[in-house]
């Protein structure tokens, strides 16, 4: 797998990247400088604005159901109770962390003619955009990057994030098509520091291909639409993501001081999952209850383990439905787990190993994007090949094995072979020919394989968390009585903005009680 650096420094944007005046050259030190090139730019820029995703999706597997609460209480996310502070993160990794740098860096890469510099710029700018405005619904765009000129800009309406988006991502595609001689600096290097492009390691076309994948998901997000354009879609497949190996996700590496948070936001070390558990829903669809009998060979990768030696069968938990939480403390020990301690049975999950990986967007996600255009644009035998080929290629992602230990917790995962891999795509759970494809089973899938990616919620809002098309999803028990018993549909505006943003934060309807569950553009027709 790709290895990649995270949090290489925060360098606030806009005015603290230009060089000061003439007067003032004599003082300048050498050894720190007051300025930066395009290929120190850009790392902050893809760690920070993939670790925006990371904070997001703190909140957002308890609004899809893929984890729930440990403890019976009132006020939990799983019940979608939510607080500005708990979008500070999202809000700020956006503006200040990561695009706040991304206009200098364009600027600079323009001047000295670093067109891959400018290309990378225009797409982590897209990518930031499109999962704030997902997450968040209208944010500042048209008025943002200003500094002291403003500190209060506009909040511009989802559609014209929208545009803007594809529109980024056009000109990066431009760009990154450019000749490596129309490129005055390195993409990438890793002499005398690693600079640059941390992403992809200097790859164009990997890019390209981030750029293409991004624009089908975004435009699949309009099946409410009455410009959604199955075909258009489908033609950005083909020139999407091929494989695994393309696949846009930050790995992350043992801390090493003054670095220290560079371990898995979903892992052990961080400890923001302690309290969390599996939710019903989704352990319905890798355990047989689903599709009786049929046992998914990534259920003891993604979710639970056979229990270990001092743990009995009864600590294999069935999953918890959202807001009810579990009887005992004992009840969903990790493999390993001492009798009579908390530790949750989540990070017995590939996905929470301390040195995991984040993944941002995928191959696999492609291949469901593509199913669902397909099946939609009539084309069924099109959508079966894209839909198997998404749970093989997710799958084979999660198949390798292997030991985690983290925190004194030591967690064995099992291999998956090609043979399972063949029997379970043969099995009822998947479907075997064009007449047996449906909606639901594309979704179903695609749910299972973008375990706690946060654009899953996405999906269940554009079909309006439908039990047509996710079968095992429930209201809460205990629900916020505010939403009216609607789903939440959007986070609420981050702390800061309610405090240095007032005026627009009411302007869109903020301070509303049930402003979570107000459908965004992208969700109506």
């Amino acid at each position: 797998m790709k290895k990649y650096l995270l949090f290489l420094g925060l360098l606030l944007g806009g005015g603290a990247l230009t060089s000061c005046d003439d007067y003032l050259d004599v003082n300048t030190d050498p050894n720190n400088p007051i300025s930066a090139t395009p290929n120190f730019l850009l790392p902050n820029i893809i760690s920070n604005g993939i670790q925006t995703q990371m904070f997001t999706a703190l909140r957002t597997p308890f609004i899809t159901q893929y984890v729930v609460s440990r403890t019976r209480s009132s006020g939990g996310n799983d019940q979608y109770y939510f607080t500005n502070a708990q979008s500070t993160n999202t809000f700020n990794y956006t503006y200040f962390y990561s695009a706040g740098n991304i206009g200098p860096m364009i600027e600079q890469a323009q001047a000295e003619g670093s067109v891959y510099y400018v290309g990378a710029g225009k797409i982590m700018m897209a990518l930031v955009l499109a999962h704030a405005t997902d997450m968040l619904g209208d944010i500042p765009y048209s008025e943002a990057f200003l500094g002291a000129a403003n500190y209060t800009p506009k909040y511009d309406d989802q559609k014209d994030i929208y545009d803007n988006i594809l529109r980024l991502l056009d000109e990066g595609i431009v760009e990154m098509s450019k000749p490596a001689s129309a490129n005055f600096r390195p993409l990438y290097v890793t002499s005398p520091s690693i600079s640059g492009d941390i992403l992809f390691r200097g790859d164009a076309q990997k890019w390209v291909k981030l750029a293409n994948t991004l624009k089908a998901r975004q435009l699949q997000h309009l099946t409410k639409k009455t410009s959604y354009d199955a075909t258009t879609i489908l033609a950005l497949c083909d020139k999407g993501m091929t494989s695994t190996a393309d696949d846009a996700q930050l790995n992350y590496q043992a801390p090493a001081p003054p670095i220290l948070s560079t371990t898995n936001i979903f892992g052990t070390t961080r400890a923001n999952f302690g309290t969390a558990t599996f939710s019903s829903n989704f352990i319905k669809y890798l355990d047989g209850r689903t599709y009786p009998g049929v046992i998914d060979p990534r259920f003891g990768v993604m979710a639970l383990n056979v229990p270990a030696s001092g743990t009995t069968a009864a600590a294999v938990s069935t999953g918890v439905d959202p807001g009810v939480g579990v009887a005992t403390t004992t009840s969903n020990l990790s493999p390993g787990a001492a009798a009579g301690t908390t530790v949750t049975d989540f990070y017995s999950s590939w996905y929470a190993r301390d040195l995991g990986y984040f993944e941002v967007i995928t191959y696999h996600e492609l291949k469901f994007i593509e199913a669902e255009a397909a099946f939609r644009a009539g084309n069924r035998s099109r959508a079966l090949a894209a839909y198997r080929e998404g749970i093989r290629a997710h799958m084979a992602k999660i198949s390798a094995g292997g030991t985690a230990a983290s925190q004194g917790l030591t967690v064995t995962f099992p291999a998956i072979t090609a043979a399972q891999i063949t029997t379970y795509l043969a099995s009822a759970a998947v479907a075997q020919n064009e007449a047996e494809l449906d909606l639901r089973r594309i979704m179903e899938q695609k749910y299972i394989a973008m375990f706690l990616n946060p654009d899953t919620w996405s999906d269940l809002r554009r079909l309006d968390f439908s039990t047509q098309y996710y079968v095992n999803f429930q209201v809460p028990t205990g629900v916020n009585p505010a939403l009216m018993g609607q789903f939440p549909r959007r986070l609420l505006p981050g702390a800061t903005e309610v405090l240095y943003n007032p005026a627009e934060i009411a302007r869109i309807g903020a301070t509303a009680p049930d402003y979570v569950a107000k459908p965004m553009w992208f969700d109506q027709p």
